[in-house]
Parts: structure tokens; C-alpha cells; sequence
């Protein structure tokens, strides 16, 4: 039966988890409170009525903590100076020192570079770029005197180079570009403190079947049959947070990869 085991992988870590109101990120905070870790549910939908995609982080709460684990749920909209700020202090008042950090929210227009305004733009960077660079600086001073933490960044298959001479793109430059630049601020930080205990990865979901991306009709006629379930990408995620921080780090993953390469069998989700 699926349940939480306190004496997990990450029992008495504590875990913050953006963008975990629903999708895959509501799968990663489930699945590290089914580990033992204690975890901060953060996101902007904290009533339903706040989005019209379905999901809130008192929902994720509710379904981890009746399930025996522990949770919280902090309301940050990262495109918001304040909200970044406030999240990791928070967690702090209420939970203690920042374990785990998983940057996993997104904001995404879908918009050809010619007709993308700039508002768009600075958000999608605010968001994808500069709120996951922000966590890292505010949580990586604890991480360090410990000399014990782990910063997984989520990334997308849309980070790699298209080939120019194929026609589509599908208004996708811009997400690619945040993308692109999340993957080399992962390689970049994991060098800077290789060695000090903590370890620093980054991780593609492959085709999951979010709300998110059944919004963007993302998934079609042609690649229907290569969507993986949200349990592989929860527990592939859980593998870069634990272990030796100075032997898995700098790894720019993707999830059907890590499932392959430690033979994970994925659990059920509560």
C-alpha cells in the first residue's frame, strides 16, 4: 500500500517545491513526502478559483499531510520580487534551513519571436531563469555551512538546439531560450561548489501528461504513444536529491535516462 515512510531517503530533509499545484510538480513534492522529507508546497493557485487549469497547493497539501506526511503550502507567484523573497524566508521561520530546492514553476507563451512582446518575455525569464538563480543564492549559504543540499532545476527536451532547416518551432524560441539558459546556470553552479556537499542537476521530463501541456495541445496524433506517466518523472527527481553530492552533480538528465541507469522502479503516487 502507498503510504509515507518517515524513515525514508529524505527523512527530516526539508524540501521546497515550485510550481506544485498540479502537473509535475504536485508529483515531485508527493513523492518526497512519501520519502520523509518535509516539504513546502509553493505555487500561485492557492484557491481553485485562482487559475483555470485544476489544482492548488492546499490541495497538495491536504493529500499529503492526510496521508500522514508533512507539508505546507506558501503562495509565491516568482515573477514577484517580494514573493521569491518571502518563500525561502518562510520556509525558514516555519520549517528550518532549505534542504532540497526544486525550481519547477513556469509561466509559457507559445508566441512566434516576431509577435512576442516584451512583458511576455521578461516574465517567462523571470520566472524560468532569474527566480530559479534568486532560490539558489538565498538557499545555497545554509546548504554550504552544512556542507549538505541538493538544487534540481526542471528543464525541457526544449532546451536542445532544433535543426534550423526543419520547418515548425511552433512558437517555442522563447521557452527554449529559458530552458537553454537553466541547463548551463545548473553546469555552471554545480562546478562552483563541487566538493562542498552539495549537488546541483538538472532534469527533462520527457512528454508527460501535465495540465499544462494538454492545454498547449501539446500531445498529438504523431507522438501520443511516447507519453510517459508522471510517477517516472517524480522518481527520477527524488534519485538527483540524495546520495553522494560529489559524485552526482552537474548532470543534465532526463528522466527515462536516471530510471534506466539506476533501475527505479517508480511507486505509485499517494
Amino acid at each position: 500500500m502507498t503510504s509515507i515512510n518517515k524513515n525514508g531517503v529524505l527523512a527530516g530533509k526539508v524540501a521546497v517545491v515550485t510550481g506544485a499545484s498540479r502537473g509535475i510538480g504536485e508529483a515531485i513534492a508527493v513523492r518526497f513526502a512519501m520519502e520523509g522529507a518535509r516539504v513546502v508546497v509553493s505555487a500561485r493557485t492557492v484557491e481553485e478559483a485562482d487559475h483555470f487549469l485544476p489544482g492548488t497547493i492546499k490541495a497538495t497539501v491536504k493529500k499529503i499531510t492526510d496521508a500522514g506526511g508533512e507539508a505546507i503550502a506558501i503562495k509565491s507567484d516568482l515573477a514577484v520580487a517580494e514573493d521569491r523573497e518571502n518563500l525561502i524566508a518562510e520556509t525558514r521561520e516555519r520549517f528550518g534551513p532549505v534542504d532540497i530546492l526544486v525550481n519547477n514553476a513556469a509561466v509559457t507563451w507559445f508566441v512566434p519571436v516576431n509577435d512576442f512582446s516584451e512583458k511576455r518575455f521578461r516574465t517567462m525569464m523571470d520566472v524560468q531563469v532569474w527566480a530559479p538563480f534568486e532560490l539558489a543564492q538565498a538557499c545555497l549559504p545554509s546548504m554550504l555551512e552544512r556542507g549538505d543540499g541538493w538544487i534540481l532545476n526542471i528543464s525541457s527536451h526544449a532546451a536542445i538546439h532544433p535543426e534550423a532547416q526543419t520547418p515548425g518551432g511552433h512558437g517555442g524560441t522563447v521557452y527554449g531560450m529559458c530552458k537553454a539558459a537553466l541547463e548551463r546556470f545548473t553546469t555552471g553552479l554545480a562546478q562552483e561548489v563541487y566538493g562542498a556537499g552539495v549537488g546541483v542537476n538538472v532534469i527533462s521530463p520527457g512528454l508527460v501528461a501535465t495540465p499544462g501541456v494538454v492545454h498547449h495541445k501539446l500531445i498529438n496524433e504523431n507522438n501520443k504513444d511516447r507519453v510517459t506517466p508522471v510517477e517516472h518523472m517524480a522518481e527520477a527527481c527524488l534519485r538527483l536529491c540524495y546520495g553522494d553530492a560529489k559524485s552526482l552533480t552537474g548532470r543534465i538528465d532526463y528522466a527515462d535516462q536516471v530510471i534506466k541507469e539506476f533501475s527505479l522502479e517508480p511507486a505509485d503516487l499517494i
